[in-house]
This record gives C-alpha cells, structure tokens and sequence, in this order.
C-alpha cells in the first residue's frame, strides 16, 4: 500500500483548568479518545517506516497513519508521550530549536496567547489599524483597508478578524515593526516575564533527547519558526542549518531526515536546499491524504487532528474512507 494519512497535533492540554482556555488545543481527554480510534481503525508506523517506503520502496500497511506533534510544547512531555507510550504508537517531533535552547517565546506563540488573552479580538484589530497608520511613512506601509482587503478572509479554523491578526503579525508586516507590535501586545495582555512564559511553554533539550532515547522521532522545524518562504536563500540555509546542528546534539540523524515546515510554507528555494541536504520527507498543512508513490516526498500533506474523530466507537469518516 502507498496511502498514509499524515495528522499534526499542537497544543494537547487541559484547556479548561488552563490560565489560556481559549489557546487552540485538544483536549487531553479528547486526545486519549482519537488515539483510542486510531488504534482501533488505522495502522500506526514511524518516521523509520515511512523513510524506507519512500528510500527503499518499502510497503506501507494497509491505513497507514503517521502522527506529527509540532512546536516543542511541554504537553508533548508530559500529555502525548505517556499516552502513545501506553498505547505503542511511534510518533514524530518537531521543536524549533531556538526556543529550547535560547528560552525565547516564538512570535508564532505570541500570537496565539495573545488571541487567547482578548476576548474582543476587534481591539487586536484596532491596535494593527493605530499600528499601521502611525507607521506608515517610515515602513512604506499600505493604507491599512488594503491589508484588510487581502487578509481578512475566514478560512475552516478561524474567522476573518483571527485571520487579519495572525497574518499581519506572522508575515505581512515589515519584520522590525511585526516584533515591536507582537512584543508590545504580548507584554500588554500576557505577561512580561518571557523567560519563565518560555521555560512553562516548552520542553527542555533532555526532554527531548529523551523522547528520541524512546524511539519517538525528532526532526527539522527551522531554528526560529519562520515562513521560509518569505526568506532569502542565506536566510533559509541558515534556518535549516541551525536546526540540523541541534538535532545532532541530541543524537537523531541528519543523513536521512524529514522536515517540517513552519506554517507549512516553502518554495523552490527551499526544495533545492533540501535535496541538497539530503532531505527525505518534506511535510506540509496541505490537507489530503498522502501517496507515497505518486507524491513528491518533499511536500507530502497532512490533515490536522480536527480532521479525525475524538471518540474512540466513532465510525469512519470520508477521511478514513478515501485512506
């Protein structure tokens, strides 16, 4: 069999006795469910399986599913590892390496806690709009209804107003005023004490290792998190590298390794780089149903865990179906 069904998971908590109710998560309870499901439904493999598949023609079992975990969060320690330990499923690991080892909260993060922090999220708008027109002249901005114009378009996690911050924060900001307006905000409504938010938000690097010691895989997810694509081709080597240096300090291999793009983005640029490392697998947040006969393995897409059932007697749904 060539089909896998690839799933990305982030925050896995206990969102109802969190100080960050409304983070976007999975429900500890609620992961338990799914991977009750897919036990029962699928055929868990490792990043080992699916490299072999893709380098050495290897068959995959019939419903082959792989689970991802991005970001490096300490639920990911101390909710999923226990649980697909008891459960024997093997699962991949994606930590952005400067937040482990320098304590610094990703912007990408800042954002998050931010949106989860404002109940109103019109007043995170209206400070972008105070933002953009007092900036204007010195960034060669746009006026700001362009941006609004172009952005702020609901999509199937978030509505518009979601969508406007996070891609005027993530991207579409010059960079030097997107950190000033994101640490501003994130020191307003969150804390101000980074280091310790960082320490509680993510896993150590002896976390770590000791997930690759457990024969859970750890992989590529750039040194800072960015959109790769917006990045020049030094900048791009020197975020891959980076990372690459780190997972060597922890024992996973870089002579045949898979990466995972932050935010699911990447360019041509960004494929040659990493055929020229190497590179197995490449993943994206494209949702469909993977083939690894017919995909280019360096853009093989995946569906998010709200794409699969959270109860373990649920029946199959068309993802499950067309796998």
């Amino acid at each position: 069999m060539s089909n896998l069904t690839i799933v990305m998971y982030h925050y896995v908590r206990d969102l109802g006795h969190s100080r960050y109710p409304e983070i976007k998560g999975l429900q500890t309870e609620l992961f338990e469910q799914q991977i009750a499901y897919i036990a029962k439904r699928y055929n868990p493999i490792s990043a080992y399986d699916l490299m072999e598949a893709v380098v050495g023609g290897e068959e995959l079992p019939p419903k082959a599913i792989l689970l991802t975990f991005d970001d490096a969060y300490i639920d990911h320690f101390k909710s999923v590892f226990p649980r697909l330990e008891k459960a024997n499923i093997p699962a991949c690991f994606f930590p952005p390496a400067k937040c482990i080892l320098e304590h610094k909260v990703l912007d990408v993060n800042k954002i998050h806690f931010i949106l989860a922090s404002v109940a109103n999220k019109n007043d995170l708008v209206a400070a972008i709009y105070r933002s953009v027109q007092q900036n204007r002249t010195a960034y060669g901005l746009d006026p700001i209804e362009v941006y609004w114009e172009r952005l702020a378009i609901e999509n199937r996690r978030d509505p518009a107003e979601v969508v406007f911050v996070k891609r005027m924060l993530q991207r579409e900001l010059p960079t030097a005023l997107r950190s000033i307006l994101t640490e501003t905000l994130f020191k307003t409504f969150v804390t101000a004490d980074e280091l310790d938010f960082a320490q509680e938000l993510y896993m150590s690097v002896d976390q770590i290792a000791l997930l690759h010691s457990a024969g859970m895989y750890v992989g590529n997810h750039g040194f800072e998190h960015y959109w790769l694509d917006s990045l020049s081709e030094y900048q791009q080597r020197r975020e891959i590298d980076l990372s690459l240096n780190f997972l060597r300090t922890i024992g996973s291999d870089t002579d045949r390794w898979i990466m995972c793009y932050p935010y699911g983005a990447y360019d041509k640029t960004t494929l040659r780089i990493l055929r020229e490392k190497n590179c197995t697998i490449g993943l994206t947040t494209r949702a469909d149903i993977a083939n690894t006969s017919t995909d280019d393995p360096l853009i093989l897409p995946r569906l998010d865990t709200n794409d699969l059932p959270k109860s373990a007697d649920a029946a199959p749904n068309e993802w499950m179906k067309k796998a």
